[in-house]
C-alpha cells in the first residue's frame, strides 16, 4: 500500500459521503474542494503567519545586507541573531508545506480512484475490468498507472459490450456512475482533445476546462506576485518569479490535455478556493495586526525559555553549528603550516567555541567531550 492509498483512505470515505448527498460527480467535486481547505485552512493559516511575520524583518534584513555585502559569513552571522531576537524562524514555512503537500496526495487519489472510493468495488473485479480496457487500447495501462480507473471508465462508456462477463455487476454500476460523472452533459472520465471526432457540447466543454484550469493557476500566479512586489518592493530574481507566473498555467493547460477531464475540473477549483484563501489571509495579515501577533510570539518563546532553560531553540542551535563551523574555517591562508599543526589549531577553535556556546546557554562544560 502506496503513500497516495494510506493517505486517500480517508478522503475517499469523504468524496464518497459527499457523493450519497448530492449525486453528481461535478457538483460533488466542488464540495469535496470546500471541504478539504477548509481542512487545510489551520496549516495555510501557519504558513502564512510566518511569511508576514517574516515580512516584518525585510527592512532590517535589507540593512544587513548592505552592511555585510562583502562578508557572507558575517552576513549570515547577523540574520540568524536577528531571527533569534525576533523569535522568527525562516524554515517555519517548510513543515506546514510539507504537511500540506502530503495530504495532497490523499485528494489526487480520490480524484484519480472514483472506483475505488465511491463506488467501493474489490480491487479483483477493477484488476480484471483495467486488463479489459487496456486490451481496448493501442498502448495499454495497468492498475500501476494512477489513471487506470477513469481510463477504464472512459473505455466502458466507447465499449460497454466488452464489460459484460465482470464481476460484481460491474458494467451497470460504472455506467450508471459514467452518467452522474459529468458537467452539463460531458463526462469528466474522458479526455480532453484539441481535436475531437466531432466538435458537439460535450467536445466543447472538455476543450474548455484545461484552458480554464490554466486561467484560474495564473489569476493565483499573478495575485502572488503583486502581492510580494508590494509588501517587499526590494524583492530581487522578480525575472525568475515573472517566467515561472506562466510556466505554471501553461504547464496547467499542457497536462489538463493529458488527464481524463475530472482532474483539470478539480484543478480549476482548487487553484479557485486556493487564491480565495490566500487573498482573506493576506488582508488580515496586516502589518498593524502582524506586529501585534509578533509580540506575543516573542512573548511566549521568552516564556518557553524561562520554563525550559536548558533546551535551545532551533535558532540557537543553527547559530552554535554556524559560530563552530565558522571557527573551523577560520584559518590564515597567508600561512604555510603543517598539516598536524592546521589540525590543532581547529581543535583548539572548535574547543573554545564549544566552551563559549555552552557558558552562553549555561551548559555544562567538559574538555574530555573534545576528545575521540
Amino acid at each position: 500500500m502506496g503513500l497516495y492509498d494510506i493517505i486517500g483512505i480517508p478522503f475517499g470515505y469523504l468524496m464518497s459521503i459527499i457523493y450519497s448527498l448530492f449525486g453528481n460527480y461535478a457538483v460533488s467535486i466542488i464540495v469535496f474542494t470546500i471541504v478539504t481547505k477548509l481542512l487545510l485552512f489551520p496549516v495555510n493559516y501557519k504558513t502564512q503567519k510566518s511569511a508576514a511575520r517574516m515580512q516584518l524583518l525585510n527592512p532590517k534584513l535589507e540593512k544587513l545586507r548592505k552592511s555585510y555585502s562583502t562578508n557572507p559569513e558575517r552576513l549570515q552571522q547577523e540574520q540568524q541573531k536577528l531571527y533569534q531576537e525576533e523569535g522568527v524562524n525562516p524554515m517555519a514555512s517548510c513543515l506546514p508545506a510539507l504537511v500540506q503537500m502530503i495530504l495532497l496526495f490523499g485528494v489526487i487519489d480520490v480524484v484519480y480512484k472514483p472506483i475505488t472510493h465511491i463506488l467501493h468495488i474489490s480491487k479483483s473485479v477493477i484488476s480484471a475490468a483495467v486488463k479489459v480496457a487496456s486490451g481496448l487500447t493501442a498502448k495499454g495501462f495497468s492498475t500501476s498507472n494512477l489513471r487506470c480507473e477513469l481510463l477504464t471508465m472512459e473505455q466502458l462508456d466507447k465499449n460497454p459490450d466488452a464489460f459484460t462477463n465482470i464481476a460484481e455487476n460491474f458494467k451497470d454500476v460504472v455506467a450508471d456512475f459514467n452518467a452522474k460523472f459529468t458537467l452539463f452533459g460531458a463526462n469528466l472520465g474522458k479526455t480532453p482533445s484539441f481535436r475531437p471526432d466531432e466538435w458537439n457540447r460535450e467536445s466543447i466543454i472538455l476543450f474548455a476546462i484545461p484552458f480554464l484550469a490554466g486561467i484560474a493557476q495564473l489569476l493565483s500566479s499573478v495575485y502572488s506576485q503583486m502581492h510580494q512586489k508590494k509588501v517587499n518592493p526590494n524583492m530581487q530574481n522578480m525575472g525568475c518569479m515573472s517566467a515561472m507566473m506562466y510556466l505554471m498555467p501553461i504547464w496547467s493547460i499542457y497536462f489538463a490535455f493529458s488527464l481524463p477531464a475530472g482532474i483539470g475540473f478539480y484543478w480549476i477549483w482548487s487553484s479557485l478556493f486556493s487564491f480565495i484563501i490566500t487573498f482573506a489571509l493576506n488582508q488580515y495579515f496586516t502589518p498593524e495586526r502582524t506586529a501585534v501577533i509578533n509580540e506575543k510570539e516573542k512573548q511566549k518563546m521568552k516564556e518557553y525559555a524561562e520554563k525550559h532553560p536548558d533546551k535551545k531553540t532551533f535558532m540557537q542551535k543553527l547559530m552554535e553549528q554556524a559560530e563552530l563551523q565558522q571557527q573551523a574555517n577560520n584559518n590564515n591562508n597567508n600561512e604555510k603550516i603543517s598539516r598536524s599543526e592546521s589540525s590543532k589549531q581547529n581543535y583548539d577553535r572548535i574547543a573554545e567555541a564549544r566552551k563559549r556556546m555552552a557558558e552562553k546557554y549555561g551548559d555544562e562544560y567538559n574538555e574530555n567531550d573534545n576528545k575521540d
